[in-house]
């Protein structure tokens, strides 16, 4: 039996599609029913190691553990991580094909078609229902040519679209109507209802504007749902600066800097640090000075060297320095370690332009970028303490030198990940997702002066968020007008 898809298109970027989408895959894994996610083309810096060894959406993997599932990279067959204002590394199935260009890309559309259709038949036969995510708007008139990612999905499988508008940017009814009459008769068919999202107040309020709607467009609105404070569910790509605290501030006492890099990759891995009740993690944009800080950590990168010199421009190079001599701790995550090293060799100029660049030269070891890129979901103990700390790899650098023979983490496979320097000052790794288990993340707070960290369960929070989103959907949802497209 072929599998109902259902696809989630938004009005705008960060209408607030893949959190609807991860709470509708947990609303129909509740029935029972064997569901998977599924977006065509993403274009994001914050990807997960799938089961099968390749690389996805960090999005599709949080949809994955809603629908119950394993991540796999059928579920995500195009995936897009800039690496430049106008190219990307490429990623088919999983596999990085190479760099292209936004005009080279537009061409090569037609073939990427073919991979996405494949993965998508490929999920058909083994579920009962596909939630598909969208990019972007389907009413971007630039690239509705040779689209992939919207409507020229949901045209090329036949699916139904429901449209989801976020009221906080304002124009709520504007963005609903103005993107349904862009449309084509045959996309505008296929619309099937209409969700507007992150409604604050009394939805009484808001039924006059529901109404006109639903008959300017003769399309249902499938529910108002509420603004869901303090929701976490990780992001796509979008990077929250600096939240209050809330009611944690008294309790905080380990301050942490992350240097937000213009090709910041994977910033998920702060989603723990961000959560805890005695941490206060500030991200720090280019132009800002590096603030007084326990703990600095040097984030993942899709752009290394390029990553390095803004960071040396920024003046935070010295201000990094200074933290060292004045006993701070320093943490760098995979990009982040390669710039700790003396040297970083991209010869075949696979993130830029090809050449070397001094490093930081805080750990004696250099980087070269090479062709194979490392996949690998982990596990293994931090050299620490021996705590328990489970990740995955996604990095094309192989690193070499003395300061490996003094590793931040033993592997269960045999190999060891990183380095400690001599001092204990600078730890490095390449595990993204080192902060995710709790006794990872007590260890390293401790070691960065936090005397007595509290625990914190990031995987339970995450399941609780999920739950919670799929509740609101419940209650709010009105799934009626959808059931003939479920299984």
């Amino acid at each position: 039996m072929t599998a109902k898809t259902i696809m989630i298109q938004g009005t705008t970027s960060d209408a607030g599609k893949s959190t609807f989408a991860t709470g509708f895959c947990r609303l129909l894994a509740r029935r029972g029913l064997r569901v998977a996610p599924f977006k065509p083309q993403n274009m994001a810096l914050n990807s997960a190691v799938t089961v099968d060894g390749g690389e996805i959406g960090r999005s599709q993997a949080v949809q994955a553990l809603a629908c119950g599932v394993e991540p796999h990279t059928d579920m995500n067959p195009v995936l897009l991580k800039p690496n430049s204002n106008t190219g990307s590394q490429l990623i088919i199935q999983g596999r990085a094909v190479g760099n292209i260009d936004a005009v080279s890309y537009h061409a090569y559309k037609p073939v990427a078609m073919q991979s996405v259709l494949q993965s998508h038949a490929r999920l058909a036969a083994q579920y009962q229902c596909i939630v598909v995510e969208g990019a972007g708007s389907p009413a971007e008139i630039n690239l509705r040519e040779g689209d992939i990612a919207n409507m020229g999905f949901a045209e090329a499988v036949d699916c139904p679209v429901v449209l989801v508008a976020d009221i906080e940017r304002g124009g709520v009814f504007a963005h609903l109507v103005g993107t349904l009459e862009l449309l084509s008769d045959s996309e505008r068919a296929r619309v099937v209802g209409l969700v507007i999202n992150r409604f604050r107040g009394d939805p009484a309020l808001l039924q006059s504007g529901v109404e006109w709607v639903e008959q300017r467009t003769g399309k249902p609105v499938l529910g108002v749902l509420p603004y869901l404070n303090g929701l976490h569910i990780e992001a796509e790509d979008s990077l929250a600066l600096n939240r209050p605290q809330g009611e944690h501030a008294a309790q905080q006492t380990l301050r942490v800097v992350v240097p937000v890099l213009p090709r910041i990759s994977n910033h998920t891995d702060f989603d723990p640090l961000r959560l805890h009740p005695q941490v206060e993690l500030l991200l720090v944009k280019p132009g800002q000075p590096l603030p007084p800080a326990d703990l600095i950590i040097l984030p993942g990168s899709k752009s290394v060297r390029a990553d390095l010199a803004s960071l040396r421009a920024a003046g935070w190079e010295a201000a990094i320095a200074r933290h060292l001599r004045y006993g701070g701790k320093l943490i760098g995550i995979c990009g982040g370690l390669q710039m700790l090293g003396r040297q970083l060799h991209d010869p075949q100029g696979l993130e830029g332009e090809a050449g070397s660049s001094a490093g930081l030269g805080w750990l004696e070891m250099e980087t070269t970028l090479a062709n194979d890129k490392q996949l690998t979901r982990v596990s293994g103990h931090l050299t620490l303490d021996a705590a328990a700390v489970s990740g995955y790899e996604i990095h094309m650098g192989v690193s070499t030198g003395a300061a490996l023979a003094q590793p931040a983490v033993r592997l269960e496979d045999g190999r060891c990940d990183g380095a400690i320097s001599a001092d204990g000052q600078v730890l490095a790794t390449y595990l993204h997702g080192v902060f995710d288990q709790p006794e990872s993340l007590a260890t390293l707070l401790q070691w960065a002066g936090l005397a007595a960290p509290q625990p914190l369960d990031y995987p339970a929070i995450r399941e609780a968020h999920i739950e919670r989103l799929a509740d609101m959907l419940q209650q709010h949802l009105d799934l009626s007008p959808l059931q003939r497209w479920l299984p």
